[in-house]
């Protein structure tokens, strides 16, 4: 499964029954919820790469890009439009980018 079929996924759980669907209670909770759940997620990848754990950050980091896509689905973030600008700072190096964001 590709990110961009995950995001459709996702994206059509937004009107299912939140009783038929994790996807859909979490988006039912709001946008606040589902960032504060992308938080708990990311956490807990950060530290199982402090820890050295290959399996566990794989599956963490897993569990961070499945909240990613939920979050920018409850405030209506296609994720075509995170793709489309991290493909505008490739035009750039890293550095530049940054300092322009000063």
């Amino acid at each position: 499964m590709t990110l961009d079929d995950l995001a459709k996924l996702i994206d059509t759980r937004k009107s299912a029954d939140p009783d038929s669907s994790w996807t859909a209670q979490l988006l039912a909770k709001g946008p606040e919820k589902c960032a504060e759940k992308f938080g708990e997620e990311a956490i807990e990848a950060i530290i199982e790469a402090v820890k050295g754990d290959p399996v566990g950050l794989t599956s963490e980091a897993a569990d961070v890009l499945y909240h990613l896509l939920v979050m920018l689905a409850a405030r209506d973030v296609p994720l075509q439009d995170v793709l489309d600008e991290l493909a505008r700072r490739q035009q750039q190096s890293g550095l530049a980018e940054k300092a322009a964001r000063r």
